[in-house]
């Protein structure tokens, strides 16, 4: 018997950093047991060339990635998803698309490295904390054991990964 793989969706207002990190992130880390998508409710139509550049340069997959509605993902021959992290605070407040399936959802906020202003590497310094701390948490993930764990458990793990370092902890300005 082959074991399930399980879809997971990353959110994110723009779908250009964060959830493009962390859908690259999971589908390297995942051991074949994840399908990884991204989104964004207000997508920005590329991706940011500092997420591709962070993860290139930790080796890790870039291609296929782009920025994305995530009206895509709730047409009714879309993917049924198990998961769905939103990972920035605006697309967490956000009404959200009715998805398929009744996925286990969280909210994994990070800070948003496009944000930060300064010099080229303090954006870049942004970025790798954010990978960082996206890598961290996605690696918790992977280790729960999904198949056998009971559903109101598995829900609390996922809202306390969120609570692991990484969110809300907005990143210094330049001087």
């Amino acid at each position: 018997m082959s074991e399930r793989i399980y879809n997971v969706m990353f959110l994110c207002t723009g779908n250009s950093a964060r959830s493009i990190m962390a859908e690259s992130i999971l589908r390297k880390d995942g051991g074949g047991h994840f399908r990884t998508f991204s989104a964004g409710s207000h997508p920005k139509g590329s991706v940011n060339p500092l997420a591709l550049k962070v993860l290139e340069s930790f080796d890790y997959p870039t291609d296929g990635l782009r920025s994305k509605n995530w009206d895509e993902f709730a047409l009714p021959d879309s993917p049924v998803m198990d998961f769905v992290f939103t990972v920035c605070d605006n697309a967490a407040g956000e009404v959200c698309p009715i998805w398929p399936g009744q996925p286990m959802t969280a909210h994994w906020g990070i800070d948003d490295p496009a944000a930060v202003e300064g010099t080229d590497i303090q954006k870049e310094t942004a970025f790798v904390q954010a990978f960082r701390y996206l890598r961290n948490r996605i690696s918790v993930f992977t280790c729960l054991p999904l198949k056998s764990i009971d559903q109101m458990v598995l829900g609390t793990r996922l809202r306390d990964i969120g609570k692991l370092p990484g969110g809300s902890t907005h990143f210094p300005k330049a001087v």
